[in-house]
């Protein structure tokens, strides 16, 4: 069994090699290709003209880890997160923690992400703080899971983590968002039926313990970014979500790196552009 599954890591890191390699070129470019926006391809194959930057804080937010540059989206994304920090606002919640948006010109990143790449994600940290971080507190961020095995964690998952997510879900523009199957359920759990409708686009996936992940659908403004298909019919809170708590072991970090996929044509010139 430990030969098989190294074996299987090392083939992981391999397939991985081509994206990371690649993600590189894509970091290299500091500033955003000129032009109007668009988001093209798909959010784990795509790039990205025309970025707009996060300020690195805004009523409302603050963003972690400037020096990795990836506070840049479509202005559809930027404009997302500062409508989702007013409402936040509005229902008595404190500074939200905004995690990787894009690199300046979309693309691969060299790692973290095998998505991100075409403006149109950003990760929202379940952490609430009450006050601003200091300046070192945003380089270097201390993450706070919510999850115990398959469960929230009582000391950590509160019903402003719940509400968070649904002003986030239920904003205008959003395709889907992901989180840990034990966040789905607990938020399953606390509404009715006929409360959940919006639950429809919270999708369960591993990791997400730390964070949740919004995905904005493709901009009109974009006609050659790629939408992913919908998501199934229902709120998604019964054989569906049963599934993935009933595996035992949730999948390895190392499937997070796929296969580097081939870049639409259009990239080539965003990345080129001077």
């Amino acid at each position: 069994m430990m030969i098989r599954r190294a074996a299987l890591t090392v083939a992981l890191l391999a397939a991985a090699a081509p994206a990371a390699a690649d993600g590189n070129v894509w970091s290299a470019q500091r500033h955003p290709a000129p032009g109007p926006a668009e988001a093209i391809g798909s959010a784990a194959a795509g790039c990205l003209a025309g970025a707009a930057p996060l300020p690195a804080e805004g009523p409302g937010y603050q963003i972690l880890r400037p020096a990795r540059n990836r506070a840049w989206g479509h202005p559809a994304t930027v404009a997302f997160i500062h409508d989702l920090a007013t409402a936040a606002h509005r229902a008595g919640l404190p500074l939200l923690l905004i995690g990787d948006m894009a690199q300046p010109r979309g693309g691969p990143l060299p790692f973290g992400h095998a998505s991100h790449q075409n403006g149109l994600d950003v990760d929202i940290w379940f952490r609430l703080t009450p006050r601003p971080l200091s300046r070192q507190e945003l380089a270097e961020p201390d993450p706070r899971s919510m999850v115990q095995g398959n469960a929230v964690d009582p000391d950590s998952w509160s019903p402003g983590q719940a509400k968070l997510i649904e002003l986030a879900a239920t904003r205008p523009g959003v395709d889907r968002m992901f989180v840990h199957p034990a966040i789905k359920r607990a938020l399953c759990d606390a509404l009715p039926p006929d409360r959940r409708g919006w639950l429809a686009k919270v999708r369960p996936w591993w990791g997400h313990t730390e964070h949740f992940h919004v995905r904005l659908a493709c901009p009109a403004d974009s006609p050659r970014c790629e939408p992913q298909a919908p998501p199934p019919p229902g709120d998604g809170c019964g054989e569906e979500l049963a599934s993935w708590l009933a595996r035992p072991v949730p999948v390895p970090k190392e499937h997070a790196h796929r296969q580097a996929r081939p870049l639409p044509a259009a990239c080539g010139p965003v990345r080129k552009a001077k």
